[in-house]
């Protein structure tokens, strides 16, 4: 690139800079993303970049991979119901290891080999911690319409987010791992969805941005035609597509929706397998995922 382009990335990034500074903006971090080094890097000097810029990220992540391969190499059984982990007390013991002991601690690391210049370092919590999180048991349904008990899994019931505030305040950049004590028995700790997680704390936060990072370049019309993907989409539209969707992105996509209905002013959908998505999503005027916006900006952009 010749210093004449790299300038221009630079004046093109400035205005999103200057309109972002200050913004709490959640990330929800998974897919390759997570699995590929060289991607956990970019991802890791994204979020450095990010807090840098004066912008306030707050990272959640899962681990389902991760979690899979620990299992098989202890000898535990794991099996899906209903898009879900059927989680036992022995498999919710390996969750928390891998989720708080490995993959946060391996991100906190990574983004603080980034961030040392400026102090703004990163803080590994997990959704149990400071009252955080608090969930419920979840059930799901088969298709013959039979529920599934699938064990320690929950569903985010509550969330105080205080102690991210907290962290915000001082510099810090939040890396949450997603699982939550249960709000009815403290004593049991529940494996709740990454990307639900994301939503609900995005909303708690007031933030100004959920994203989303998965294994597809956003959401389409037509999957996988890449003439089909949609930069841009409304709730009302999005809620027509969404009984259509594959089954992986629906949690996604339903998070998105849920989050923008609340308040939160945009969400996207953005391919995490694309080297430093975040930074073009956020700091390019075309993007280069599907951003979801409230019906009236996603009218007046179309208006104009």
């Amino acid at each position: 690139m010749t210093p004449e382009a790299k300038t221009q990335v630079l004046i093109e990034a400035l205005p999103w800079m200057q309109e972002f500074a200050d913004e709490i903006v959640v990330v929800k971090y998974g897919g390759n993303a997570m699995v590929d080094g060289n991607l956990s890097l970019g991802f890791a000097k994204d979020i450095a970049f990010l807090r840098s810029c004066g912008l306030k990220p707050v990272v959640v992540h899962g681990g389902g991979p991760q979690i899979s391969t620990m299992l098989a190499k202890l000898g535990i059984k794991s099996e899906f119901k209903g898009g879900f982990r059927v989680t036992t007390p022995e498999a919710m013991d390996v969750v928390r290891m891998v989720l708080t002991g490995k993959i946060s601690r391996e991100l906190v690391g990574m983004i603080n080999s980034f961030s040392t210049r400026n102090k703004a370092l990163a803080i590994g919590i997990s959704g149990e911690d400071a009252g955080l999180f608090k969930a419920k048991r979840k059930t799901t349904l088969e298709t013959s319409g039979a529920q599934v008990n699938l064990g320690l899994v929950g569903d985010i019931c509550s969330v105080d987010p205080s102690c991210i505030l907290d962290l915000l305040e001082t510099g810090r950049i939040p890396v949450i791992s997603s699982v939550a004590p249960n709000g009815e028995n403290c004593e049991e700790v529940l494996n709740v969805n990454a990307d639900v997680a994301a939503g609900e704390l995005a909303l708690a936060l007031n933030a100004r941005k959920l994203v989303i990072l998965t294994d597809v370049a956003g959401v389409y019309d037509d999957y996988p035609d890449p003439d089909t993907l949609i930069s841009r989409i409304g709730i009302a539209e999005l809620e027509k597509m969404l009984p259509k969707l594959e089954s992986g992105m629906i949690p996604k996509l339903t998070s998105c929706l849920n989050a923008v209905k609340g308040g939160v002013k945009e969400a996207h959908i953005i391919d995490g397998r694309r080297a430093h998505s975040l930074l073009l999503e956020i700091f390019t005027t075309s993007g280069i995922g599907t951003l979801i916006q409230a019906e009236s900006a996603y009218e007046l952009e179309n208006d104009d």
